[in-house]
C-alpha cells in the first residue's frame, strides 16, 4: 500500500511528485476505495493479539514466499541518478544527500520479516542499507522531536514515532536478498521499519521530515491505524 493522494475535503496539502522525477500511471481509485471499505468493515481482523517474542507470526496473517508488489498504480522514474534524501525539520544538522554521499555512508546488513496490513508475511528478507540510528546520529534531532514523516517520490507520505524510526531494526534499504530494491518495490531507496506494518516502510523515500507534533499520511487518514502494531492488530483506526 502506497502512493499518495490527500483525501478531498480533509483541508490537507496534496504533495505533488517531485518535478525532477516523472512518474508512471495513475491512481486506481478504485482500489484506493476498496481499501477503504477495508477499513471501515474492518476486514482480516481476527480480535486477538500476540507476542513477538513467542510468536512469529501476528494475528490474521499468512505466510508467502514472493513478494508480492503493491501500489496505487504510480510509479516514479527515481534513479541512482536523480534521486537525493533531505532530512530536516527539528534537526541540528540539515542534510541532503546524492546517492553517491548516500552510499559512503556506512552500509549495514540486517535480516527482518515482513507483515503487510493486506494479510501476508514473509519471514527472513535480507537488506542492506544505511541505518536510521546511523542516520539520526548525523542529523542530530532536537529535543522538541517526537514524530517522523516520510516523504516518497510519488507523492505518498506515512508517519510514524521517532522512537520506532530509531530502532535498532531499521534502515534506510537500497539492497534485498543480495541485489539492488527494483522499481516496482520503491528502489533505489526505500524504509524498512520491521516492527510495523509493511505500509509505514515508505518507498521512493525522499524527505525525512522531523516533528514536534503528529501529522497523518496518505493511508493514516484513510481509517488506517496511525501506529501499525501487527502483533495486536493495528490494522485500522477506531
Amino acid at each position: 500500500m502506497t502512493g499518495d493522494r490527500d483525501r478531498p475535503g480533509t483541508g490537507r496539502h496534496e504533495e505533488a511528485p517531485d518535478d525532477a522525477v516523472r512518474t508512471d500511471g495513475a491512481v486506481r481509485d478504485k482500489l484506493v476505495a476498496a481499501k477503504e471499505r477495508w477499513a471501515r468493515d474492518g476486514r482480516a481482523l481476527t480480535g486477538t493479539t500476540a507476542d513477538p517474542a513467542r510468536d512469529r507470526l501476528p494475528p490474521g496473517q499468512r505466510l508467502v514466499e514472493d513478494w508480492p508488489v503493491l501500489d496505487l498504480g504510480v510509479q516514479p522514474r527515481v534513479t541512482t541518478g536523480n534521486w537525493s534524501l533531505t532530512v530536516d525539520g527539528l534537526v541540528e544538522n540539515p542534510l541532503r544527500w546524492s546517492w553517491d554521499d548516500f552510499q559512503a555512508q556506512p552500509q549495514e546488513r540486517f535480516l527482518s520479516d515482513i507483515h503487510c496490513v493486506t494479510t501476508w508475511s514473509r519471514y527472513d528478507n535480507t537488506w542492506q542499507g544505511v541505518s536510521a540510528r546511523h542516520l539520526l546520529s548525523v542529523v542530530r534531532p532536537k529535543p522538541e522531536a517526537r514524530f517522523v514523516l516520510f516523504h516518497a517520490y510519488d507523492g505518498y507520505t506515512t508517519n510514524v514515532a521517532l522512537e520506532d524510526f530509531a530502532a535498532d531494526d531499521v534502515l534506510l534499504a537500497t539492497s534485498w536478498e543480495g541485489q539492488p530494491i527494483s522499481r516496482d518495490h520503491g528502489g533505489p531507496v526505500r524504509v524498512v521499519v520491521p516492527k510495523l506494518y509493511f505500509w509505514k516502510s515508505a518507498k521512493w523515500v525522499k524527505r525525512i521530515e522531523l516533528l514536534a507534533e503528529d501529522r497523518k499520511g496518505y493511508w493514516e487518514v484513510r481509517g488506517y491505524h496511525n501506529h501499525a502494531d501487527p502483533w495486536t492488530e493495528e490494522r485500522y483506526s477506531d
